[in-house]
């Protein structure tokens, strides 16, 4: 399914964005401004970034999986 179809319904989800130009980023997909996605991006220690990405730069969209793991992991 094309990423346009499957926007709305990722919106307050973890996402992997790919673009175009070979990049890709990751974070929680807060919402569409116009023609952009925003994007919240963990930084470093407990920074975070809202970043904007135009929607000709984005070739797709994916949720993240869920974990299926029969118990918790502890280390």
């Amino acid at each position: 399914m094309p990423w346009q179809q499957k926007i709305r319904y990722l919106i307050g989800k973890p996402v992997g964005v790919s673009l175009r130009n070979g990049q890709g980023t990751s974070g929680i997909l807060c919402g569409i401004s116009g023609e952009k996605i925003l994007v919240i991006e963990y930084l470093y220690q407990a920074q975070f970034a809202l970043k904007q990405y135009s929607f000709f730069m984005i070739q797709d969209i994916n949720e993240f999986p869920p974990c299926h793991l029969s118990q918790p992991v502890y280390y």
